[in-house]
């Protein structure tokens, strides 16, 4: 084999991600020159569960004279990443899928949608739960001396990190079940490693949130509760035993890797 021919399926691989990329970021673009129109829209709707926990005169401030600006600027960009995430899940799963066998390709399109379902369930479950809750929790702590100022950056950062959070670990149901559906983890698996689990969710929480244990725990507990879905979901769509049309398409590879392997020796 020659060097050409050594590099053409790794420099294809890399033209086929950045397609996938382009494509992406195309997606993105065009949401956020639509989210830009309604930038103002956007951050009232986005701070809406703060507001509605604030004392009557209490407000949101900017210490910087381009603070409001570029806000805006990243409120419309996170709508954006929001509303293009269903092309992003797509292009991801689109990459990955030639390198998938014929019976795991045949619920690639249900993976698709179930994996925006997940991401903007975990998005909404942290807007509509988790922030009035950890908003009222954290002002708190204001009294006749201690006065809440948040400056718009400061709160754009905290809902950002946390919405774009909640949403990818309302992913592991899915992420489980495909991997027990793949014969890399078992339902004996999931179940044995559960209080290990429960620590490294506790562990994430806290890396992921902010240092406060109401954020950290509103976080782990949803993390147990997708814990045992993804049992109930690794039972229902464990592995299968292969077929004889399976056995075809598989053994073809598994004899290029027995040569590869042979030649490399």
């Amino acid at each position: 084999m020659t060097s050409e021919e050594e590099k053409m399926p790794f420099t294809t691989h890399l033209e086929e991600l950045r397609n996938r990329l382009i494509k992406s970021f195309i997606a993105v673009a065009v949401c956020f020159v639509a989210a830009y129109f309604f930038k103002e829209q956007l951050f009232e709707i986005l701070t809406r569960p703060l507001i509605q926990v604030m004392g009557k005169d209490d407000a949101l401030i900017f210490t910087g004279l381009p603070e409001a600006f570029f806000t805006y600027l990243k409120s419309a960009f996170l709508a954006a990443l929001l509303v293009a995430s269903p092309v992003i899940i797509y292009q991801f799963w689109m990459f990955v899928a030639p390198g998938l066998y014929q019976r795991e390709k045949r619920i690639l399109l249900p993976v698709v949608f179930l994996s925006v379902v997940f991401f903007l369930g975990g998005a909404l479950f942290g807007y509509y739960v988790v922030f009035p809750y950890g908003f009222e929790f954290f002002l708190g702590f204001a009294n006749e001396n201690l006065k809440a100022l948040p400056s718009m950056r400061e709160y754009l950062g905290f809902a950002t990190k946390l919405l774009l959070a909640f949403g990818l670990v309302f992913e592991l149901p899915l992420v489980l079940t495909a991997m027990s559906r793949m014969g890399i983890v078992s339902v004996e698996f999931l179940k044995k490693n559960r209080k290990y689990a429960l620590l490294l969710f506790f562990i994430g929480a806290a890396i992921i949130t902010p240092p406060d244990v109401v954020t950290q725990v509103m976080m782990a507990l949803p993390l147990m509760v997708l814990y045992e879905i993804s049992i109930i979901g690794a039972r229902i769509f464990r592995r299968k035993p292969l077929t004889a049309e399976d056995e075809q398409e598989e053994s073809p590879r598994n004899e290029d890797m027995h040569e590869s392997g042979a030649e490399s020796e």
